[in-house]
């Protein structure tokens, strides 16, 4: 059809997340979260990137392609209003969209040629491993930047919200991995559960995983337990 537009894939994403769980809600909350972008052919390509080093940051759209079958709603309840009050769909950054298309600013590290494999080395993300990237753009502060721009409910940084604690067992586990028990404190700090689960006082226990290794704890009276890793 006249009106189709055909979407190119030009890199995927490699980041310590596996699945949406656990993603943190904005990219710099979690400044260990780094991702990497591979670029695939034909934008394999040092010509692609040429001028791309001057930048120190960098906008991605990519696919919610983990979401992206569930289709969409009107109205949706944002994690920021406690799960509870509605807003209209373009009121929010849900991942449940019309055209399931994500954007996201990042910080742009280095720019890697590993034997013709163009490499993105990026740092904090807030998308899901294996995430399909569709472009990406300079980010231009001067007109991409509005320090007094008005945001709603989301006008300021969302608090820490949970004490990280760990079992002896988790801290034995993570006694050689010290980057990893970090991440896992920046994560689950931010509080990963569904909205309507966070006012429960009761103890719940959840599982996320980070760098192919599941994490599980739970959760009681505003302190989450480290349990175990896999």
């Amino acid at each position: 059809m006249k009106n189709m537009i055909d979407l190119k894939t030009v890199g995927i994403i490699h980041s310590p997340y596996q699945e949406k769980f656990g993603v943190p809600r904005q990219p710099n909350l979690v400044p260990l979260g780094k991702g990497e972008l591979l670029l695939l052919p034909p934008f394999n390509h040092p010509d692609c990137v040429r001028g791309l080093e001057q930048f120190s940051h960098l906008w991605l759209l990519f696919i919610f392609n983990h979401t992206a079958d569930r289709g969409w709603q009107n109205m949706v309840r944002p994690p920021r209003l406690g799960g509870n009050e509605k807003v209209g769909i373009f009121a929010s950054r849900t991942t449940f969209r019309p055209s399931p298309i994500g954007i996201s600013a990042v910080e742009l590290h280095d720019i890697v040629n590993d034997k013709g494999q163009i490499i993105l080395k990026l740092g904090s993300v807030d998308i899901v491993d294996q995430t399909p990237i569709i472009d990406i753009k300079p980010y231009i502060p001067y007109s991409d930047s509005y320090p007094d721009a008005l945001a709603g409910y989301a006008s300021h940084k969302p608090e820490i919200t949970l004490i990280v604690e760990f079992t002896e067992k988790a801290n034995q586990q993570l006694k050689l991995m010290p980057e990893l028990k970090e991440l896992i404190i920046q994560v689950v700090t931010q509080d990963p559960r569904p909205a309507y689960k966070r006012n429960s006082n009761q103890k719940q226990e959840f599982g996320i995983t980070l760098n192919q290794l599941n994490i599980r704890f739970y959760v009681e009276n505003g302190t989450a337990t480290i349990l175990n890793i896999h």
